[in-house]
């Protein structure tokens, strides 16, 4: 079927979203034209707001408007101890998940030199400089366990251990209540290598 050029432009626009085919970006793109106009209207005008103000935050990277997001403005946060997470929604899981009260740094990818993802497009050299200033003391690698995340793991456990900061790494494993016939090999083998003494 033909459509016209808005609503055409409007589904291939959609499909940016991840996840989003074509088929659910029909979807969507009929459900806002025909059923929810305002709605329509609110979501591209806080599109427009975010993709012209939102930036990132000069010291973790994290997504903001201002020079410096809350947790790095916060003077209630541990600045000894950094937690390196990959995506900015990765900051906000850990928020709702647990207790830390350190800092983020937050890479936006994994190192990927196929894809041309190298240290430079991680902020690494931010990160360097953070190292540097004498402040962080321990860092934690939240990152995840694919091949590219291991990767990342390992050069940032590097950097830190020339600047002599304890390294730890969030454990990853079987999910609580999981059976172990339902967990892949991959996970499972890390859980294995990565086991803790009990009791």
């Amino acid at each position: 079927m033909a459509y016209s050029p808005s609503v055409q432009s409007l589904m291939e626009a959609l499909r940016c979203l991840p996840g989003v085919g074509p088929k659910s970006a029909q979807r969507m793109t009929f459900a806002l034209l025909q059923h929810d106009r305002d709605g329509a209207r609110r979501l591209a005008r806080a599109l427009e707001s975010a993709a012209e103000t939102v930036g990132e935050c000069r010291r973790c990277r994290n997504l903001t408007e201002e020079e410096l997001c809350p947790l790095c403005a916060s003077d209630r946060r541990d600045a000894a101890v950094l937690c390196v997470v990959e995506n900015p929604s990765d900051v906000q899981a850990l928020e709702d998940a647990t207790d830390y009260s350190g800092q983020y740094f937050v890479l936006k990818g994994r190192l990927s030199p196929l894809d041309g993802v190298g240290p430079g497009e991680l902020g690494l050299e931010v990160l360097q400089a953070r190292f540097a200033d004498g402040e962080v003391r321990e860092i934690i690698l939240a990152v995840s366990p694919t091949v590219e995340g291991e990767a990342t793991a390992q050069y940032i456990a590097g950097m830190a251990a020339d600047a002599d900061i304890q390294v730890s790494r969030i454990a990853h494993g079987v999910p609580l209540g999981g059976d172990l016939d339902y967990v892949d090999a991959g996970t499972l083998s890390h859980a294995f290598a990565g086991r803790a003494r009990y009791g």
